[in-house]
C-alpha cells in the first residue's frame, strides 16, 4: 500500500512539471477585432461642478467622563435580536405609551361600620335529671337447658310436653346416629340456624336442649337472642355426678365414664352476669321414685 502510494505521488509530480511545456506550446487564442480598434473619443471626466458633493458629517459629541463614585458599565454580552428578549427599549414609545395611558385614581378605602350588638338570649337551664330512655319491649324467650348427660334434661321436657331444639335430634336427623360425636361444629351450627329462624318468625318462647357446660358455651346463644331482641333464662340441672353416671349405665346409649368426669371438671353454674333474666334451679331428692332417665 505504502509502495503504491509513493509511485501515486511520483507520477503527479511528473504530470506537474510537464504543464508548462504544454503551455509553451499551446495555440495563442483567438480574439476579436474590435479589441485592436482605438476608440473615436476618449472618455473624458466630468467637470467637478457637475459631480456631487458629499458634506462631511459632523463629529460626534464627545463622550462624558466616567466618575470614580459611579461603576463603569460592563458592555452587555447579550446579542440583541429583532424581536428576542434582549431587545432594547425604545425611550420616545416608553414616553408615548405613559402619555397615553390614563391616569388611575385610587378611592379611599371604605370605612368599616360599627358593629351593632346582637342581643343574645339566654340558655334554657339544663333539666337536673333526664329521664332514661324506656326499655326495648321484649319480643319473647330463650330457654337454655344446662346440665350434664344423664342430669334428667329430656325427662322433663317430655313431662312439660316440650319439643326443645336439640344436639341429639339433630345428630339424629343429620346422621341418623344420636351418638355421632364427630361433627359438633357442624351439629352446633345448624342449630343455631334453627334457633335464628324461630327469632326471625317471632316465636314467643324457645327451648333449647343441650349441655351448654361453661359460660363461653352459652354467650354465643344469649348473644344470638338479645340481637333479636329476646330475654334469656337459664334452666340449670343441679344433679350430683354419681347420680347421672348411674343414670347413664342404664340408658340404651350411653357416655364413658371418663367423659362425663372431664364434662363435670367444666361445668360451671350459670349467673345473672351473663345476661340471663332469670334461673331456674332443677334439684332431686335423696330418695325418690327414679324417673325415666334423661
Amino acid at each position: 500500500m505504502r509502495k503504491w502510494n509513493r509511485e501515486r505521488g511520483k507520477r503527479r509530480k511528473k504530470d506537474g512539471e510537464g504543464q508548462p511545456k504544454q503551455k509553451a506550446n499551446a495555440p495563442i487564442p483567438l480574439q476579436p477585432k474590435y479589441f485592436d480598434i482605438e476608440p473615436p473619443e476618449k472618455l473624458v471626466p466630468a467637470p467637478a461642478e457637475a459631480q456631487p458633493q458629499f458634506k462631511p458629517e459632523p463629529a460626534s459629541a464627545p463622550a462624558e467622563p466616567v466618575s470614580e463614585t459611579q461603576p463603569s458599565r460592563r458592555p452587555s454580552r447579550r446579542r440583541r435580536g429583532r424581536g428576542g428578549r434582549g431587545r432594547a427599549t425604545r425611550p420616545h414609545l416608553v414616553e408615548s405609551a405613559a402619555a397615553a395611558a390614563p391616569e388611575v385614581v385610587r378611592a379611599p378605602p371604605p370605612t368599616l361600620a360599627e358593629p351593632v350588638p346582637v342581643p343574645v338570649a339566654p340558655a334554657p337551664p339544663l333539666a337536673e335529671s333526664v329521664p332514661a330512655p324506656a326499655a326495648r319491649a321484649s319480643k319473647g324467650t330463650v330457654v337454655l337447658a344446662i346440665g350434664l348427660p344423664g342430669s334428667g334434661k329430656s325427662s322433663w321436657f317430655k313431662r312439660h310436653a316440650i319439643l326443645p331444639l336439640s344436639s341429639d335430634l339433630l345428630r339424629q336427623l343429620l346422621f341418623d346416629d344420636a351418638e355421632e360425636q364427630r361433627f359438633q361444629d357442624l351439629v352446633f351450627s345448624n342449630l343455631r340456624s334453627m334457633l335464628r329462624a324461630r327469632l326471625i318468625a317471632r316465636r314467643p318462647v324457645n327451648y333449647v336442649d343441650a349441655t351448654n357446660l361453661t359460660p363461653h358455651d352459652r354467650q354465643s346463644w344469649i348473644k344470638l337472642a338479645k340481637d333479636y331482641g329476646y330475654d334469656v333464662q337459664g334452666l340449670f340441672f343441679d344433679v350430683p355426678l354419681e347420680l347421672c353416671l348411674e343414670r347413664n349405665h342404664r340408658r340404651s346409649r350411653t357416655v364413658s365414664d371418663d367423659v362425663m368426669r372431664r364434662m363435670a371438671a367444666k361445668l360451671k353454674p350459670p349467673t345473672f352476669d351473663e345476661g340471663f333474666s332469670k334461673l331456674t334451679v332443677v334439684r332431686v331428692k335423696q330418695k325418690e321414685s327414679e324417673p325415666q332417665p334423661g
